[in-house]
């Protein structure tokens, strides 16, 4: 398939309802940012974070909105092949709108952002706790529904591979590197470090938009009598698994592995269950925080 053929048919992929939900994404990450944290000169993680900087120590004609579209869209474009077209016109659609709504908020609608936020004044712990959470909720459905809304994913991607490093340590040098340079830069540390507590409050609601309230559990089963326990487990879980031939590393023995996916309230179940049939069966649960089916689209 050419090159055009291959972008024409990514562009068929694209959904309304993904940009839908996308744009109000946008729309609550510009009001985490621009009602809790600019205010009180709180600084948001990667590029929105440099922005929010940047805005500060620049001309009054230099906004964060335009920072935010002049440092994050050269970026999806430069990641474009990495990322694929579709995540490219979702990222860029996203920071637009949170770009926009930004810049509505803090020029156009009658809403003082000047020195204090308008909803939790001038406590930095409110304010920092509230940013974090919303603007990670509109973070975390711009990657649940194929985007970005931060250009640090990109180049996280990109470039942590080929420094040798994972995505999550790139992404928090990025930021330990980036609150250093804001303490120097206004000669106080009481703002980046109450920034760090938005960083990790922002995450970790990130984590809970992508992965969802109730995370599914994968359980490996190693056993001997795998025939019987998949007869009971389909008889109680209305599913019975998958089965994989298996062999003991010391023993030698034949044994099977059965693949199956249980949520938490269904644990002690299934523990109950394979002890009664299997006693001595060897049981290894990971967290799954999605699962796809053949007409999941």
């Amino acid at each position: 398939m050419s090159r055009k053929n291959k972008l024409i048919s990514e562009l068929k992929e694209l959904e309304i309802k993904n940009f839908i939900i996308l744009m109000i994404a946008g729309i609550i990450n510009a009001f985490g940012v621009t009602i809790f944290l600019f205010p009180v000169k709180l600084y948001d993680s990667g590029i929105s974070g440099a922005s929010m900087l940047l805005d500060q120590v620049t001309s009054d004609k230099l906004t964060l909105s335009l920072f935010l579209i002049i440092l994050n869209i050269p970026i999806f474009i430069f990641g474009l092949r990495k990322q694929g077209l579709l995540f490219t016109v979702y990222s860029i659609f996203t920071v637009a709108v949170y770009s926009l709504m930004s810049y509505l908020i803090m020029n156009v609608l009658p809403i003082d952002v000047s020195f204090i936020s308008p909803l939790a004044g001038s406590d930095l712990l409110l304010c920092a706790i509230f940013g974090g959470v919303i603007s990670g909720i509109g973070s975390g459905l711009t990657i649940r529904f194929g985007g970005a809304i931060d250009g640090i994913d990109v180049l996280s991607v990109v470039f942590a591979k080929r420094i040798g490093i994972s995505i999550g340590s790139f992404v928090l040098t990025f930021n330990t590197i980036l609150y250093i340079i804001c303490g120097i830069t206004i000669h106080s540390w009481i703002l980046p470090l109450y920034s760090i507590v938005t960083y990790y409050i922002g995450s970790r609601t990130v984590n809970f938009v992508v992965d969802g309230i109730d995370r599914s559990k994968c359980a490996m089963i190693v056993t001997t009598k795998a025939d019987a326990i998949s007869d009971a487990l389909a008889e109680n879980f209305e599913s019975s698994g998958t089965i994989v031939n298996a062999v003991g590393g010391y023993s030698k023995e034949t044994k099977e592995i059965i693949y199956f996916i249980v949520n938490n309230f269904q644990i002690n179940k299934l523990k109950k269950l394979v002890q009664s049939i299997d006693p001595s069966a060897f049981i290894s649960l990971q967290d799954v925080s999605d699962i796809i089916k053949k007409n999941d689209k």
